[in-house]
């Protein structure tokens, strides 16, 4: 679904992604952390065709970002740590606005958001303008509107970061959802255990560079996540 090879990203002289490779099949959730500064976000914007990148290679379902964004942008949705919405509008206008982009029939885009906005609570909250949003409401309404389409393929940056833990459980149900239907996953996160408890497989990122992936087992071993992460970022140092 996602392969990323060598992949170099530089701001300057400041090397963000250094010559990076992994792969994520079908099925899979897969847990990108590291420090802050790390390259996580750089990695996701590469991903999701908002971030050119310096040298390397990412295909998405086959579809390489460099010589075709637009297609690979129509089987993939991305959310942003701090999702940027149109305030202006109310969350139901920028649903449709988005569902409008992405070319999401009316009957199916009707059903998603009604689906969707009933399991977070938010169907009442939909005819408000996003301006008058807390940070939890504007991240449920970009989860909504990134289901809208079924990407096959669905980036995510922090997103728990801001959820209550009843959207948090709900959200973690959607993610195993659209795996079980061939789709991936592909996010970062700061909580250890969530990625922990969830993750199919995993990559620690330090500096730029991968330190460590593969499944959850080959990882940690025995330890916990967090007493790798730990070690892992003291070697690496």
């Amino acid at each position: 679904m996602l392969q990323i090879e060598h992949l170099t990203k530089t701001f300057g002289e400041k090397v963000a992604v250094d010559d990076l490779s992994l792969s994520i099949a079908p099925g899979e959730i897969y847990g990108f952390i590291g420090h802050n500064g790390a390259g996580k976000t750089t990695t996701l914007r590469s991903v999701a065709g908002i971030r050119q990148f310096d040298a390397g290679e990412i295909r998405i379902g086959g579809i390489s970002v460099k010589e075709d964004p637009l297609a690979c942008k129509k089987i993939l949705a991305y959310i942003p740590d701090n999702p940027d919405l149109y305030e202006f509008m109310t969350g139901y206008k920028f649903l449709n606005f988005i569902a409008d982009v992405f070319g999401v029939a009316p009957s199916v885009r009707e059903e998603s958001i009604r689906e969707n906005a009933a399991r977070f609570e938010m169907t009442a909250a939909l005819s408000q303008p996003i301006a008058a949003y807390s940070h939890g409401m504007k991240q449920k309404l970009a989860i909504i509107a990134a289901w809208l389409h079924s990407p096959r393929l669905i980036l995510m940056d922090e997103p728990f970061v801001g959820l209550d833990p009843k959207a948090s459980h709900l959200l973690k149900e959607m993610m195993r959802e659209v795996c079980d239907n061939g789709g991936a996953i592909f996010f970062s996160t700061h909580v250890l255990e969530v990625a922990e408890k969830l993750c199919d497989k995993i990559a620690i990122i330090k500096d730029g560079r991968l330190i460590r992936s593969g499944t959850m087992e080959e990882v940690k071993g025995d330890e916990s996540l967090e007493s790798v992460f730990l070690e892992l970022e003291a070697e690496s140092c």
